[in-house]
């Protein structure tokens, strides 16, 4: 099943079920109110929103309407933790390459990972404000996956039986403020502004053969500008499954119902398919070159997130966004 959240509704809008084709939805409040209600009491409502789900896709509910993506938030418009990881080994390797620096070991044994900030997203539609063009706005092109209650400590394997959802991100950056604030040791703030989900988060099972090993096998999609910049395969090249990702970040604490794992900008050994932000592509052009050419967003500047199944068709819905410069 595929569920979204309105606008209407508070600050955790109002919780919708989506049909497959993302053209037509019902909404599920007599279920739960918002997405992170039904995640706090999963195997009751799982079921119901399920059924709910079937009878939109067999056209059996006349209440549907047509589905406006404009009028929707983030499918969770916040949420409790958002824990954002980098999967993708690749990605860290270019970066380091190109200070001169290499992978260490234990990055390949241990995920990266911090604590992003989740207090409110931005909806799939919404601009992305910045103050100011000279901060270096990037967008990254990730995957996420939202669990229900894990406990302490779990396993991988105990870990991937609490993945409920997976949806995309534009996990945006400002990579200029970045390096003063690693340099302090204590980790990503001001230059980790507020992140973008798709239209919609999905069920494992909406993806089919595409979700095996706890990993999505599906190009991600990056356009900027109208113009194609990245479709790395986002099963290849994954050092860390969501399921070792989300034991990851159990190692010490339970999570709650509504927490948010993130696999890092998707990135594959491959540099013919492209990237998924425009730091990687300044690295390369770094290495090949000696100096980075292409330039980091600018207002005015439009990004498009998206992924497709094998027939071509969306999953999650796009994730469309303008680059505008936020008015005090």
């Amino acid at each position: 099943m595929k569920l979204a959240s309105l606008k209407a509704g508070g600050r955790d809008g109002t919780l919708i079920v989506v049909s497959r084709d993302l053209s037509r939805y019902v909404p599920a409040t007599d279920i739960a109110q918002s997405l992170q209600a039904a995640l706090e009491d999963w195997s009751a409502a799982a079921p119901r929103l399920n059924a709910l789900s079937e009878a939109l896709n067999a056209g059996e509910l006349e209440q549907a309407e047509d589905l406006d993506v404009n009028l929707l938030a983030s499918p969770m418009p916040r949420a409790y933790e958002f824990l954002d990881g980098s999967a993708y080994l690749p990605h860290v390797a270019r970066v380091r390459k190109a200070r001169g620096a290499t992978v260490p070991e234990s990055f390949y044994e241990d995920p990266l990972m911090y604590q992003a900030t989740c207090a409110s997203f931005i909806g799939p539609r919404e601009d992305i404000p910045v103050v100011d063009a000279a901060y270096g706005i990037d967008l990254e092109a990730e995957l996420v996956v939202v669990t229900d209650d894990v406990p302490m400590a779990a396993s991988p394997e105990v870990a991937a039986d609490h993945i409920q959802l997976i949806g995309l991100v534009n996990d945006v950056s400002l990579r200029n403020l970045i390096p003063g604030e690693l340099a302090k040791g204590f980790g990503f703030l001001q230059s980790k502004p507020r992140s973008a989900f798709s239209p919609v988060f999905v069920t494992p099972d909406e993806l089919g053969d595409a979700w095996q090993d706890n990993k999505v096998h599906l190009p991600l999609i990056s356009h900027i500008n109208g113009e194609l910049f990245g479709r790395p395969e986002a099963g290849h090249n994954m050092q860390f499954n969501f399921a070792q990702l989300v034991a990851h970040a159990a190692k010490t604490r339970p999570l709650g119902a509504g927490t948010i794992v993130g696999s890092g900008t998707v990135a594959n050994d491959d540099e013919s398919l492209g990237a998924s932000c425009l730091a990687e592509k300044r690295v390369l052009e770094v290495i090949k070159d000696g100096a980075a050419k292409t330039p980091f967003l600018q207002f005015g500047d439009t990004v498009r997130i998206e992924m497709n199944n094998a027939e071509g068709e969306s999953i999650f819905g796009a994730i469309e966004q303008t680059v505008v410069q936020h008015q005090a």
